[in-house]
């Protein structure tokens, strides 16, 4: 581990500091918006910095902060405020909808449907419930990421227990069709779950739970500038989940342990600024993020663009891949020239693997390689996009000419 952190102290210092930065990894991670912080700072040691089942008055300020978000998080999705409950990530409440409803409502059936570019944090669990004797089938997608809804329909039967089909794709940004999904399975096994990963979607695209006849709903805090540590599950009244933790005193009946009272506050806080103006806010991001895809596309040759395009994708999100090069590759040269990127492909055990969601929708291994994924803000500026579009090309044009991969 010390060997580890003198390594990475060595990258910091090598790498300087910019002469300007634009950070368009926001699925990954990011700042915090400083209205947020200044939510968040007093529940740490001025009031509300204590357990919120405890009967004292930090408790109970503790108790007011949190059941006020639940209450505004709650009914921003359509959902009574006795429906959601807080995690401590949005991983957290996935693994929670798609366990904890399996092992309780196993009477139902043993069929778990996913679609193949679900986040990890769906598939995993899934996963590990087809070695508890569950049968886990996955759905294609198009070329453009959206569910095959024919094949969708073929697999559900009286044995389908549960439905989990992500709102918005984390990688490509694909809106899929939720409302057809549910009444697709509905009408075909009305016991059936539906649960739906939404965290790229909240804040995105307008949610209402009943309109969408959705069981259960993951959110995310951090995947809305808010801080890192708070997730939510929404629970329709009357559908039944298992706990898959056990421990001391909690208000949330699911997920024990001390409520993260900062975190809910900031989740909150986040939630309120982006659902402010919506449309207007989701306006602007699209505008940046086309100006951004006109830009390259008139600067630079050779890339695709993973997922649909226009109305089918979330405003926010661009990925595309650059041929003959390696994402990761392209994400250090742009950080040192201070543009902020992530690649679509993970880097685990040390060996580059290539996007799951990318192979999914057609692209070969080496276009998957190649990928960018950039996530835009409100908080982003027309400079911010210039200045990307000027370094961009730069980037590409010197690891092609360096590049083995030739065309």
């Amino acid at each position: 581990m010390s060997s580890e952190v003198s390594r990475v102290k060595e990258l910091l210092k090598a790498h300087g500091r910019p002469q300007r930065e634009v950070y368009f990894d926001l699925e990954n991670s990011g700042w915090v918006p400083p209205e947020v912080v200044e939510a968040m700072l007093p529940y740490f040691n001025r009031h509300g910095y204590g357990h919120p089942s405890i009967t004292n008055k930090p408790g109970w300020e503790a108790l007011e902060a949190l059941l006020e978000a639940q209450s505004f998080i709650a009914s921003s999705i359509g959902a009574g405020e006795q429906e959601l409950f807080f995690t401590h990530s949005g991983t957290e409440a996935n693994n929670l909808a798609i366990i904890g409803s399996a092992l309780a409502n196993r009477g139902r059936g043993k069929k778990i449907v996913v679609s193949a570019i679900e986040h990890y944090s769906v598939l995993l669990p899934a996963s590990e419930l087809a070695k508890q004797g569950f049968e886990v089938v996955q759905v294609p997608v198009d070329g453009e990421g959206f569910v095959d809804l024919d094949i969708l329909e073929s697999l559900i039967d009286e044995n389908t227990l549960l439905v989990s089909i992500q709102m918005v794709n984390h990688e490509i940004g694909v809106i899929q069709p939720i409302k057809a999904i549910s009444e697709i399975v509905k009408d075909k096994n009305p016991n059936t779950l539906i649960h739906t990963d939404a965290v790229d979607a909240y804040t995105r695209i307008p949610i209402d739970v009943n309109k969408l006849q959705i069981d259960l709903l993951t959110l995310s805090s951090h995947k809305i500038l808010g801080p890192k540590g708070a997730g939510a599950l929404y629970v329709r009244e009357g559908v039944k989940i298992e706990k898959i933790l056990h421990g001391a005193l909690s208000t949330q009946p699911y997920w024990p342990g001390v409520e993260n009272i900062p975190a809910i506050v900031g989740f909150r806080k986040a939630a309120e600024l982006a659902l402010d103006n919506m449309e207007d806010k989701m306006r602007y991001v699209a505008n940046l993020r086309d100006r951004l895809l006109k830009g390259i596309t008139d600067r630079v040759e050779d890339f695709l663009v993973n997922g649909p395009i226009g109305s089918k994708r979330v405003p926010d999100n661009l990925n595309l891949s650059f041929l003959y090069i390696e994402g990761e590759a392209l994400t250090i040269e742009l950080s040192l020239r201070g543009v902020y990127v992530s690649s679509g492909s993970a880097c685990s055990s040390r060996i580059l693997e290539p996007s799951h969601v990318l192979l999914a929708i057609g692209r070969k291994h080496e276009e998957a390689h190649g990928s960018i994924l950039f996530k835009i803000t409100r908080y982003h500026t027309v400079d911010d996009i210039e200045y990307a579009l000027d370094q961009i090309p730069r980037a590409v044009d010197r690891l092609r000419k360096l590049s083995s991969i030739k065309p």
